[in-house]
C-alpha cells in the first residue's frame, strides 16, 4: 500500500489579527483541496498581548486607535469575503488577546485528548473556536478578551466547557501557549499570519496570496521524502 504523502504546515496567528482574519479562506481553501495530505499545526502568538501598549507605540503617532480602526474597516472594501463592523476597535475594545489563546490552547489540549465533540468534516474544535472568535469581534464586536465571551462561544458549538476550564485551571493552557512562543522564537516568526513548512526552511508571512502558498504545498508534496529543494 502506496503511504499517503503529507505536507505540515506550522500556523502561527493572533486571533485579534485582522490579516489572520482575511488569510483564513485561504486556510479552508487549502483544506478543501489538498485535504489528508495537510497537516496544519496551530499555534497562537501575542501581536496584540497588550492592544493598549501597541496602539500607542504603533500608531500613537499616527493618530491612535482611531486611525487603526480606520483602516481595518478600509480593508473590508478590499476583500469581499469578510465583515468588519463599523465600531471595530472603537467600542468594546479588547483588552488583550493573550487570554483568548490561553483559551484556545485548553480547546487544544482537550481535543488532543480526544474528549471533544466531532464538529464537522472540515474543521476541528480548535479551528472551530478560533473562527468564532475571529467572526465575534470582528463582525459582531464582541469583547473576546473576556472570558465570558469566549464561554459562550465554547457553550454555542457544544464543547465540554468543563474540561476546557480545568485546563487552564491546572496550568496546562499556560504551560502549551509557553511553547507556543517558544516555537516562535525558534522559527523567528515576525508576525500574524506566519505560515512554516518544510521543517523550518520555508516561511510564508503576511497577506500572501492563495497560489503562492498552494504553490508550495504541491511542490513538496512532488518532493521525495527526507529530500531538500534544489533550487
Amino acid at each position: 500500500m502506496t503511504e499517503l504523502k503529507t505536507v505540515s504546515i506550522t500556523h502561527f496567528s493572533d486571533v485579534l489579527c485582522v490579516w489572520g482574519y482575511i488569510a483564513q479562506r485561504r486556510i479552508d481553501e487549502l483544506k478543501l483541496e489538498f485535504g489528508e495530505c495537510l497537516n496544519l499545526q496551530y499555534h497562537f502568538i501575542p501581536i496584540f498581548a497588550s492592544v493598549d501598549a501597541k496602539m500607542q507605540q504603533n500608531w500613537g503617532h499616527r493618530g491612535g486607535i482611531s486611525a487603526y480602526a480606520e483602516m481595518v474597516r478600509g480593508l473590508a472594501d478590499k476583500f469581499d469575503h469578510i465583515e468588519i463592523h463599523d465600531d471595530i476597535w472603537i467600542k468594546n475594545t479588547p483588552t488583550s488577546s493573550a487570554s483568548c489563546h490561553l483559551f484556545l490552547k485548553a480547546v487544544q489540549l482537550v481535543e488532543e485528548k480526544g474528549e471533544m465533540p466531532v464538529m464537522s468534516v472540515n474543521s476541528s474544535a480548535l479551528e472551530s473556536v478560533a473562527w468564532e472568535m475571529r467572526l465575534a469581534f470582528f463582525k459582531e464586536l464582541v469583547n473576546i478578551s473576556e472570558l465570558s465571551a469566549q464561554l459562550e462561544i465554547a457553550e454555542k458549538l457544544g464543547l465540554p466547557v468543563g474540561k476546557i476550564q480545568a485546563e487552564i485551571s491546572s496550568g496546562a493552557a499556560f504551560a502549551a501557549l509557553d511553547l507556543d512562543a517558544q516555537l516562535k522564537e525558534k522559527h523567528q516568526v515576525v508576525g500574524s499570519p506566519t505560515m512554516v513548512f518544510n521543517e523550518g526552511r520555508q516561511t510564508i508571512y503576511g497577506n500572501v496570496g492563495y497560489r503562492v502558498i498552494e504553490a508550495n504545498v504541491q511542490e513538496l508534496l512532488k518532493q521525495p521524502k527526507a529530500a531538500s529543494s534544489w533550487c
